[in-house]
C-alpha cells in the first residue's frame, strides 16, 4: 500500500500542532489537571468556610468576660505572635473542634480591626 506524497509532513503538522496546543493551553489557556483542579476547590472550601466562622469568632470575642485584657494582649503583639496569641484566646475554634484553627484566628484577627484600619 502507498500513501501519497503529503501523508508524512501532514502527520508531523498534526502532531505538532496538537503539542502546540497543549502547551499554550496549559501555559496561557487556563487548563488544569484533575488532581490541581480539586486541590484549588479544597482551598476555596476551606477559605469560605473559614469566612463563614468569622462571625462566630467575634460573637465569642464579644462575649468573653476577660475580653479587654485579651484585646490588649493582642494588640501589644504582631505577626506570628499575634495569630498565636490569637490561638491562646479560645476565640478561634471551630464548633466541634477542640483545638484552636489558625486560619479562623488570622480572619477573626482582620475582623476585630486591632490596628483601626
Amino acid at each position: 500500500m502507498t500513501f501519497p506524497e503529503w501523508t508524512k509532513p501532514s502527520i508531523y503538522g498534526a502532531l505538532v500542532g496538537a503539542v502546540a496546543i497543549s502547551i499554550i493551553g496549559f501555559t496561557w489557556g487556563g487548563w488544569t489537571t484533575n488532581s490541581n483542579a480539586q486541590a484549588m476547590a479544597k482551598d476555596f472550601a476551606t477559605d469560605e468556610v473559614t469566612l463563614a466562622m468569622v462571625p462566630l469568632c467575634l460573637g465569642t470575642s464579644a462575649a468573653d468576660p476577660e475580653r479587654t485584657e485579651k484585646l490588649a494582649v493582642l494588640q501589644g503583639l504582631t505577626g506570628f505572635g499575634r495569630i498565636n496569641a490569637m490561638m491562646d484566646t479560645g476565640w478561634a475554634i471551630r464548633p466541634g473542634s477542640e483545638a484552636s484553627d489558625r486560619r479562623l484566628a488570622s480572619a477573626c484577627l482582620a475582623g476585630l480591626e486591632l490596628d483601626g484600619s
